[in-house]
């Protein structure tokens, strides 16, 4: 049977996996080890397996030991993990698809006909591939408000009918034209679309409403901040450095206390074509973020993809947009005093001193965790006092030390390393080159960061480590403990007193990923979890309204772990510390992505991305691995909306 080889989310994967960090920076497996080898609680060596692991004693002791803090328990039925063709939801609940990729968002946008698409038409319609989503209420209203959706990157097999071809027992694109590009490019960005829910409890699309919006590849853009204007970011379309087309690569994102939108670029490298030479100023620069990637054709129509001819292109992305949903002529920023990497997400909230704190994971193999903590503080009163708060601050990069300490240090130019003795002439080179100045001051190698989700309710920060199967024996440390980790692993943070801006907190393992069953696996679920309750590759989370933890995935599969992704609700606190529960099981192929509650906590947004992506179905004919595909034509990724029969709190 034909296989598609290296498909968009091959390719992402693949590039996640390499690990371009070079430095000498301790890996948190190194960190671990020794922290609990000090404090006693391992004996002998790691199990000489490749996915050999270590069990935290804090989740051993957790179950026993703990008393609940006020957390309300989940009480749904666990559904069972498999492999199938559509989604499932826990008894008690309805699931049901909200947009599905070309859906019309704008007013006079056309019925989506995928035998007849266009850049102009896909402009006005939902974009491809949803990952994050958030809810913007609207006057206070818990039932009508802004959906905000990512549409990261484009599946063109799944997209094109007719496009692919078999071709040396591979799945191929035969022959791209401009007008696919464009389409592609008009697919890329995000959505701003009203939503309300009806008196029978379901929720719509509001298709006439002035605020929504589609931003994709074309959208004008500010580039504002401490970058800036620089001559790193000068192009011959944009000798200012200052004004930029569209955003790529948006992977999980956030909404800010003052009611933004936030972009996270990603994976922007892969967007690039050419070559530089060896000695070109960005050369270090560019092989530190891996570009050019080379996933796209995008360079052959487009000069500014072209690294041969718009060479500073690339350090014009990798940043974390700003938009504002109110008004949808607003000129979108990226921000680049929160450094330029591979962005998963940033999670934003108000401390309690009133400054704004954003989280980030830089999602590579070997990369780090940041926060950037606002120099100004949030006005409740004036929100447009706020537009530009994530302007000026500082950000930090995080060091976990084997002591159960995080030192969140600061990228400031000239401090520490970060001098022109380095490379470093200016603040603005410290943003851009983000990940050299995190090298220099020694920041914790981590097991591919991904969604880092602050508590404010707990002060303690959930880091999503999604796994690293490069890493080896050896090259281990506290805080990345298993060598060869291939189902990944959760973090708590504790935050000083509650202060999020703080920059000495401490942290322990919430949870490593995995199959308990197997011994040498070394997870350490709760002896409560079920056969159906543990999960590995944990990816995006969120918190809800009574401050409980939810995990989504990416990267379960039949193979892997016998279960597709998923959304699974994960105990922090007492006895339910490190249970999980299955909640949201996804179709063959599909990431799981979101998630998002209203702030009541009765509607659950959940993200159903690249579904029928499994590597053997095509546009055409999914059905080549799920025969009941064929009503369902095309596979086209979704968001959903989850609500419990006769209302209430979603996982009560």
């Amino acid at each position: 049977m034909s296989k598609i080889i290296q498909t968009p989310t091959e390719k992402r994967e693949a590039t996640e996996d390499v690990g371009r960090n070079i430095a000498d920076n301790p890996t948190m497996g190194d960190i671990i080890n020794r922290r609990y080898s000090r404090r006693g609680f391992l004996q002998g060596t790691l199990a000489t397996s490749a996915i050999a692991v270590t069990v935290s004693p804090l989740a051993l002791m957790a179950a026993g030991d703990a008393q609940a803090e006020g957390m309300s328990t989940f009480s749904f039925d666990e559904i069972a993990a498999g492999v199938d063709e559509t989604h499932h939801v826990a008894p008690g609940y309805n699931a049901k698809v909200l947009l599905r990729w070309g859906d019309p968002v704008l007013a006079d946008a056309p019925e989506f006909d995928p035998q007849n698409q266009s850049a102009a038409a896909q402009e006005k319609q939902f974009g491809y591939n949803n990952d994050y989503v958030g809810f913007i209420p609207l006057d206070g209203n818990d039932d009508r408000g802004l959906l905000v959706v990512n549409h990261e990157y484009t599946n063109p097999e799944l997209m094109f009918p007719g496009a692919a071809v078999e071709r040396d027992d591979e799945i191929v694109i035969d022959e791209w034209t401009k007008e696919m590009v464009d389409i592609e490019m008009a697919a890329h960005g995000g959505t701003v679309i009203e939503i309300q829910k009806g008196e029978d409890g379901s929720w719509s699309p509001v298709r006439d409403s002035a605020k929504n919006r589609r931003i994709s590849v074309s959208t004008p853009m500010e580039i504002s901040g401490p970058a800036a204007g620089h001559p790193r970011l000068q192009t011959s379309a944009d000798a200012s450095g200052r004004k930029v087309f569209g955003t790529i690569n948006n992977c999980a994102g956030g909404v800010t206390p003052w009611g933004t939108y936030l972009m996270a670029e990603e994976n922007t490298h892969g967007y690039f074509l050419g070559e530089l030479p060896a000695d070109h100023k960005e050369a270090a620069n560019y092989e530190r973020m891996g570009v050019p990637g080379g996933w796209y054709n995008w360079g052959k129509f487009h000069d500014r993809f072209d690294l041969s001819k718009e060479p500073n292109e690339p350090n014009r992305f990798g940043w974390i947009v700003e938009v504002d949903p109110m008004n949808p002529d607003a000129t979108p920023k990226k921000r680049t005093a929160l450094g330029r990497f591979k962005h998963e997400g940033c999670e934003t909230i108000r401390n309690k001193d009133g400054r704004a704190v954003s989280y980030s994971g830089d999602d590579e193999r070997f990369d780090y965790v940041y926060k950037f903590v606002s120099s100004g503080t949030i006005d409740d009163e004036n929100r447009e006092a706020n537009m530009d708060l994530l302007d000026d601050g500082t950000l930090h990069v995080a060091r976990f030390d084997e002591d159960g300490t995080v030192e969140w240090m600061p990228l400031v130019h000239g401090e520490g390393q970060l001098t022109a003795e380095n490379g470093f002439e200016s603040q603005a080179d410290v943003l851009i080159e983000t990940r050299r100045a995190a090298d220099l001051l020694g920041a914790t190698k981590m097991d591919r960061p991904e969604d880092v989700q602050p508590n404010t309710e707990t002060g303690k920060v959930y880091v999503m480590l999604t796994n690293n199967t490069k890493r080896k024996e050896g090259d281990t440390n506290a805080a990345n403990p298993r060598p060869e980790n291939a189902f990944g692993h959760i973090i708590e943070i504790s935050e000083t007193d509650g202060d999020f801006a703080s920059t000495k907190s401490t942290w322990d393992i919430l949870l490593k990923c995995g199959d308990p069953s197997i011994a040498e696996v070394g997870a350490t679920f709760s002896p409560a979890t079920t056969e159906d309750g543990w999960f590995g590759m944990p990816d995006n989370c969120a918190i809800d309204a009574d401050g409980r933890l939810w995990v989504s995935t990416d990267g379960n599969s039949e193979k892997k772990t016998g279960r597709t992704d998923g959304l699974w609700a994960v105990g922090t606190e007492g006895e339910d510390r490190a249970t999980s529960r299955l909640f949201f099981r996804c179709p063959v192929g599909a990431e799981m992505c979101g998630p998002v509650f209203t702030p009541k906590g009765e509607t659950l947004f959940l993200a159903v991305q690249h579904p029928g992506d499994d590597g053997l179905a095509t546009f055409e004919n999914p059905a080549t691995r799920w025969p009941d595909f064929k009503d369902n034509l095309p596979v086209r990724p979704s968001v959903v909306v989850v609500t419990k029969e006769g209302g209430g709190k979603i996982g009560i």
